[in-house]
């Protein structure tokens, strides 16, 4: 049986993580906190971020920005987009 929380971004219950997604007490609120939808779909713009603006993952800067940047997503805040990017369309 899948474990449900109350998704922060969704505010609904959902299917949770399986585990702490990162170490630590960020990974525990995320865990506790974020749907697996909303992780899937964060982790799709966090890998379209670092691609399109070519972050180095040694930097610390890029860390930090890609922290505010996950904050702001899963709190559906207003977050950067890859410059151009149009989101394909859903059927």
């Amino acid at each position: 049986m899948s474990r449900k929380v109350h998704c922060r971004k969704y505010q609904q219950e959902l299917e949770g993580l399986e585990r702490p997604p990162v170490p630590g007490a960020k990974g525990k609120e995320i865990f506790e906190n974020v749907s697996k939808r909303a992780w899937q779909e964060w982790l799709q713009l966090q890998t379209m971020l670092i691609n399109e603006k070519h972050l180095t993952m040694t930097d610390p800067g890029a860390r930090r920005y890609l922290s505010e940047q996950m904050e702001k997503f899963l709190s559906n805040e207003p977050v950067d987009r890859a410059e151009g990017y149009v989101p394909p369309e859903r059927d």
